[in-house]
């Protein structure tokens, strides 16, 4: 009899009745060893990369730190199963990308569904293309961000908007500066100027987003073109375009 292929697999949600169901589920499939469990996005960032998963089952809504925003900072994401409460209208983001979900509460039948795109990706060695999922994800939601999550060696750090400086493009990257940290990360100056409170965030320049609440001074650069004075000394260029909306969110 020909052995089973094995593959490993950590479980990620803050409900525990929620991890016991997949635990559950996953009993029909011994070709899947589960590593695990994660209560929270902090303890599977360090699982994932400590054990390195073959697939991972994400709950999307948690607290702390979500689902994805968990994905944004992980270097080589295995493949992931969401498992989620969202409306179908959210689930959209999902359906697009090239990964299934589990809308709770799920039977064990919609669970064996999920499984065969599972295996079929694991058989290929493919893994999620997260990137296609957060933008997805980004496209067909209207929420403003409230934080951002970011990654210092294996440790994830929540940063409110409220601490960003600003944002400088950094070719198919953005560099945020928060406090007296900057932080790369994988997305667009796009995403965050339709993500960011155009009240308090306004993008200046093709490679500048300032929150306002930083901007010491504006100075002349030369004829018709001004630099705004961050009030940490920092000199952004600002373009025509970013001194009129400027100046309508100033009020000046």
């Amino acid at each position: 009899m020909a052995q089973l292929t094995n593959y490993t697999a950590l479980i990620i949600d803050d409900e525990p009745p929620a991890r016991a169901v997949v635990r559950s589920f996953l009993s029909q499939h011994p070709s899947i060893e589960i590593l695990g469990e994660c209560s929270n996005g902090f303890e599977a960032i360090k699982a994932i990369q400590d054990q390195k998963p073959d697939v991972i089952f994400l709950d999307v809504q948690m607290p702390k730190v979500s689902g994805l925003e968990l994905l944004e900072v992980l270097d080589e994401p295995p493949v992931v199963v969401f498992s989620t409460a969202y409306d179908q209208y959210a689930l959209k983001a999902f359906e697009m990308s090239a990964v299934d979900y589990l809308l709770k509460p799920y039977s064990q039948s919609r669970f064996n569904q999920a499984m065969v795109k599972v295996m079929a990706q694991l058989s290929k060695g493919e893994k999620t293309d997260t990137q296609t999922v957060l933008k997805n994800h980004s496209d067909t939601s209207n929420n403003l961000l409230e934080r951002i999550v970011v990654k210092t060696g294996n440790k994830m750090h929540v940063i409110p908007v409220t601490k960003i400086r600003y944002i400088e493009a950094s070719e198919d990257y953005v560099m945020i500066y928060a406090d007296n940290s900057r932080h790369l990360k994988a997305q667009t100056m796009r995403y965050y100027e339709t993500h960011l409170d155009s009240t308090q965030f306004v993008r200046i320049h093709r490679s500048y987003i300032v929150n306002v609440n930083f901007v010491e001074r504006l100075e002349p650069y030369d004829k018709d073109t001004y630099i705004a004075i961050m009030n940490e000394g920092q000199r952004l260029k600002i373009s025509r375009t970013g001194y009129k909306k400027l100046k309508e969110t100033l009020n000046f």
